[in-house]
């Protein structure tokens, strides 16, 4: 039997689902904002944690710094990288480094001291097990996790959780007039591929690299960022393994950053991409994939390339880049096979780890509304609509608002998932909520008969 909060509890104005990056700078947001938000934000994990696995020493963002939490929506902001340098001690000497790219370690440092300061809107280790409607909004039903990073059992999220007795006896039930969902991106990997001891996604990397004992032989597979920073990493800690790079391209591609490229990645260029027509929408997104997709700094390029020749100089080569190439064959043990997708040659390799730095997905959020699903208008293709302030259009029968972090690329374009945008995009679901107080719906017929 579920608890509810005390009776005198006011209706929530927002829930968020999911505490990443997204979520925390809109708990920035709310903080910020002149008049009382009663916001809340509910996280799986035990504490904010972001790609965790892929802290590597030496990786840095592929952002400013400028494009952090809250810059480019509240320039004066206390919640800046800036301010977070300042107080860590380290203003100058970041200054003094002339660079717009942070470590990555550094960043989520920044992320840890930005969600600490906020940290009264957060409950932790809960998750949300099912939505349904209400007549404020929506009622959501919480269990605590129970665990301090690693979970079983899958829950409505398509990620994992603990269930139990303990936990439904703990049930909470909170009403909000309105859900922010930004529960993050899945691990993609190949069909008919499933991790274990030995097949890792790049996103377990830190987590599982030390379970291995001089390993003699590692494959990653992927073109991507990702991907090349696995390679390297695996050369520089192994130094007597074979380390196997396996992509279909022909080369690792140079990520796109050039100043007019970059523009996609602008405020106003949502503006575009939604009133643009579907066709074109296609066409930007081929244009400019190469500025987040499949593509890698042009330092790591070269400092790979370096790797290679100096091996073949020194004919002790360790460092194999199989280009137009794919992995067939892979077993549960490591055993696989390279095979060219030019000649059709064939090499077996029997692998200590087989890692697959093959993407994300964003994560479903028809999968956690569950029957509220079903009152979520889509597209001729399947796809959620979603209204330009990131409001999905539902029927009469929903009288709060559905936001989405994520999941829009369909609608706004490439940044729906990446930091770019982020501090503008909080700012624009804040003000959405603020002026729906009571989560009436409005002009949904002319909404939807836009985004149709």
């Amino acid at each position: 039997m579920c608890r509810g909060r005390t009776a005198m509890e006011p209706v929530l104005d927002l829930a968020g689902i999911g505490f990443g990056p997204s979520n925390l700078a809109l708990a920035i947001a709310v903080e910020e904002h002149g008049r009382p938000v009663r916001a809340r934000f509910f996280e799986r994990q035990a504490r904010f944690g972001w790609h965790r696995g892929m802290l590597l020493e030496d990786a840095t963002m592929q952002v400013s710094f400028l494009k952090d939490l809250v810059t480019l929506r509240n320039p004066t902001s206390g919640f800046s990288f800036l301010c977070y340098l300042k107080e860590r001690g380290r203003l100058v000497d970041f200054v003094n480094h002339k660079n717009l790219f942070p470590l990555r370690k550094e960043f989520h440092d920044y992320f840890e001291w930005a969600a600490e300061r906020v940290r009264h809107h957060v409950e932790y280790g809960s998750e949300v097990t099912s939505v349904r409607a209400s007549d404020e909004g929506f009622e959501i039903t919480t269990s605590p996790t129970g665990h301090t990073g690693q979970t079983s059992h899958t829950s409505p999220t398509g990620q994992k959780s603990q269930t139990n007795e303990t936990n439904q006896a703990n049930q909470t039930r909170i009403k909000s007039r309105n859900l922010v969902l930004a529960t993050g991106l899945q691990a993609n990997l190949p069909e008919g591929i499933e991790t274990g001891d030995r097949i890792w996604h790049n996103k377990d990397l830190l987590h599982n690299v030390g379970k291995l004992k001089d390993p003699r032989h590692v494959v990653v597979v992927g073109a991507g960022q990702s991907a090349a920073e696995a390679v390297a990493f695996f050369h520089d800690r192994f130094p007597e393994a074979e380390v196997h790079g396996v992509f279909a391209r022909y080369g690792y591609s140079p990520a796109d950053d050039s100043s007019f490229a970059n523009r996609i990645f602008d405020p106003a260029a949502v503006d575009d991409f939604y009133r643009a027509p579907e066709a074109v929408k296609k066409r930007l997104m081929g244009y400019h994939a190469n500025t987040n997709y499949g593509v890698v700094d042009q330092d790591l390029i070269e400092e790979l390339y370096r790797r290679v020749y100096r091996e073949k100089v020194l004919d002790k080569q360790r460092l194999l880049l199989h280009n137009t190439s794919r992995l067939t064959d892979v077993n549960a043990n490591g055993k696989c096979v390279i095979e060219s997708l030019a000649d059709g040659s064939q090499l077996p390799v029997d692998a200590d780890v087989i890692v697959y730095a093959t993407g994300y997905r964003p994560a479903d959020p028809a999968t956690l509304l569950g029957e509220l699903a079903d009152s979520c208008e889509r597209d001729d293709l399947g796809r959620l609509k979603v209204t330009r302030d990131y409001r999905v259009v539902t029927d009469k029968s929903i009288k709060g608002g559905i936001y989405l972090q994520g999941g829009t690329e369909h609608t706004h374009g490439i940044t729906s998932s990446l930091l770019s945008n982020t501090a503008v995009r909080v700012g624009e679901i804040l003000e959405s909520i603020l002026r729906r107080p009571q989560a009436v719906q409005e002009s949904v017929s002319k909404v939807a008969a836009h985004v149709s």
